[in-house]
């Protein structure tokens, strides 16, 4: 094993709770948002990104709450290149043990334009700004966003600028995509030799990924001289995506040979965090995803399998321990006991306390009743699902029953629990999903347009769970309910009712008096 502790540390910045909510539908409720944290925190996160303070209050309560929490990580928030954002950022932030101010501005030809200021009016612009944040917080991040488009000269220019007010971190965000491995490291490598400075700060790179390069620019920007990686888990972000956590660290671990930097990542919780992000945020990881995905560790061709057989490193660079993924699978049937779940549970890295391990298991022997055998993914996916609810829904499935075939209408009679009455309506439909849905809005009614609607086998067999992906908007809010069933409907019903329940909350949080200001920004990737 290579003795990585006198290597170059490469800092890790995760930024799913900023950028990587931004994806539309992948909002998170405050609770999702300080468990993620904690995750990120407990697997040696360097940087949490946990949002932007001025975009609403719910986002400042979330950011103060988990600088509250933090044990380890540094806490960052996002602010514009204005006092007022700067300010509301360090008041959010200032909890931390340690936190850090990213304040940024759109540097490129484009980007000024936009802004209305010429080369000299943003130059000075951004002195006054990071000046201010640095007098606020001795931790100062200051990103010229859209910096692979911005002249060479001009990019020189402000990066100067901005260490000598006293930023700390300066990040170089290929904002759109737009950049390729060899230019990700020339500018690294131009801004090092050029900017007076610059060998006494730490350069990070945000990578995203449009044309599908983002882990290959991040490496080669550290391979030039960053020295933070800006990611998110599952590459979850805007458009296609951002930088993913998992991917740069596991190159970086097995490829240690030729990229000789270390980070601080619990590689064994990578497997862990990417399922829940996945499962609060509503953006199932595809099969063939690198690191996290499902087929990520299987082998189906027979030449591959007498491979594994003989010698698993034939075709595997890397070991399903690695990442926190159990290398076998126990089944688990309707005759296994507490104890055999709380194992299974525990190798799949899911410590429960005993009121919660009560809770699943009732789930558990509900389930392996129906299904001959009960799976690692099926165990995550009930898991989840039991996670997914809140004590306080106003809207419960109480009863369903569907009626489809090839003749006569598709019909689902359905009873709900709203605010503690029972509801019933019998609703014709497109089918049984349609049915379903129709009957939710009756009883129920509410000007929602469903956005996504998704439906993913969690195991193989025709007694597999499905795990049923819904997104809800109403007037700009957006809600993302997600849960599992071996019985399709059901499992669209309670998705769908979960993202309901999300709405309702966003609702009430933004009712006339509750003083939620929503604040339209320009994203700092």
């Amino acid at each position: 094993m290579t003795d990585t502790s006198k290597q170059d540390q490469v800092l890790i910045f995760d930024t799913t709770l900023r950028d990587g909510e931004q994806s539309p539908g992948a909002t998170m409720s405050h609770n999702e948002k300080l468990e993620i944290a904690g995750l990120l925190d407990e697997m040696g996160v360097d940087i949490i990104e946990a949002g932007f303070p001025i975009a609403s209050e719910g986002d400042f309560e979330a950011v103060s709450d988990i600088a509250k929490n933090s044990k380890n990580s540094v806490i960052c928030g996002l602010a514009r290149a204005s006092f007022k954002d700067i300010d509301r950022c360090m008041e959010a932030v200032k909890h931390a043990a340690q936190p850090r101010i990213h304040t940024f501005i759109g540097t490129s030809p484009l980007h000024r334009d936009i802004t209305a200021l010429d080369m000299d009016a943003m130059a000075d612009k951004i002195h006054e700004t990071v000046t201010h944040a640095r007098n606020l917080c001795d931790d100062v991040q200051w990103s010229p966003m859209d910096a692979i488009r911005t002249e060479h000269d001009y990019l020189c220019r402000v990066v100067e600028i901005a260490i000598k007010a006293g930023a700390t971190t300066i990040n170089i965000p290929d904002t759109v995509g737009y950049t390729i491995p060899r230019e990700s490291s020339d500018i690294i490598k131009m801004l090092l030799e050029r900017v007076p400075g610059a060998d006494e700060i730490i350069f990070a790179t945000h990578c995203h990924n449009d044309l599908g390069m983002a882990t290959a620019n991040s490496l080669a920007a550290v391979e030039a001289g960053a020295r933070q990686i800006e990611c998110t888990i599952n590459g979850l972000g805007e458009r296609a995506g951002n930088t993913a956590l998992e991917e740069v660290v596991m190159a970086l671990k097995v490829r240690n040979d030729i990229m000789p930097y270390a980070t601080r990542i619990d590689t064994t919780k990578i497997m862990n965090i990417s399922r829940r992000v996945a499962q609060v945020s509503g953006f199932p990881v595809q099969f063939n995803k690198a690191i996290v995905g499902k087929n990520a560790f299987a082998h189906e061709s027979g030449i591959h399998q007498d491979g594994m057989l003989k010698n698993s490193e034939t075709f595997e660079i890397m070991r399903p321990a690695d990442v926190g993924l159990s290398g076998t699978s126990l089944p688990l049937g309707k005759h296994s006991g507490r104890a055999a779940l709380r194992a299974k549970l525990e190798e799949l890295g899911f410590e429960l306390a005993d009121n919660q391990l009560k809770d699943v298991f009732v789930r558990f022997k509900g389930l392996a009743d129906r299904k001959k055998e009960v799976f690692d993914d099926d165990l995550i996916a009930l898991l989840h699902d039991t996670a997914g609810g809140e004590q306080n829904d106003r809207v419960k499935l109480k009863s369903l029953k569907v009626i489809c075939g090839t003749e006569g209408p598709q019909q689902a009679s359905m009873v709900l629990d709203v605010d503690g009455v029972e509801k019933s309506a019998d609703v014709t439909g497109d089918g049984p999903v349609d049915a379903t849905f129709k009957a939710i809005k009756e009883i129920f009614p509410m000007t929602t347009r469903l956005q996504l609607y998704q439906v993913q086998a969690v195991t193989e067999g025709t007694d597999a769970q499905a795990t049923v992906s819904v997104r809800l908007e109403e007037d700009g809010k957006i809600a993302t309910g997600q849960s599992s069933d071996t019985d399709t409907v059901v499992a669209s019903a309670k998705a769908y009712i979960n993202a309901l329940n999300r709405l309702l909350v966003r609702r009430e949080k933004s009712a006339p008096g509750a003083d939620v200001k929503e604040v339209k920004y320009t994203d700092a990737s």
